[in-house]
């Protein structure tokens, strides 16, 4: 799986895990140069808190582009600290 966003590689993986149609992508295969925290959270019944990230590509910043698990609950550690892109925001292969 690769996530684009403008022709940027955001991330690139062959080792996605996926959950509830969304790819979590591992740390190590995100390109963190173009991320900055968000101060948005949210939570999910069985995940737990996710946080979010804003991108910024060429001088544009996309509010909330993908979240992630940082203290996921049980039944989600597989998961803690991968990254998920919102589909509507970026290009996926």
């Amino acid at each position: 799986m690769k996530v684009t966003l403008n022709g940027t590689v955001l991330a690139d993986s062959n080792e996605t895990i996926a959950v509830e149609n969304n790819h979590y992508f591992p740390p190590s295969s995100v390109k963190k140069e173009f991320f900055a925290d968000s101060n948005t959270s949210t939570v999910c019944g069985w995940k737990g808190t996710a946080s979010y990230y804003n991108a910024n590509v060429d001088g544009k910043t996309v509010k909330d582009i993908a979240w992630y698990y940082p203290n996921a609950m049980e039944k989600a550690k597989n998961i803690e600290n991968y990254i998920a892109f919102y589909k509507n925001k970026v290009t996926s292969e």
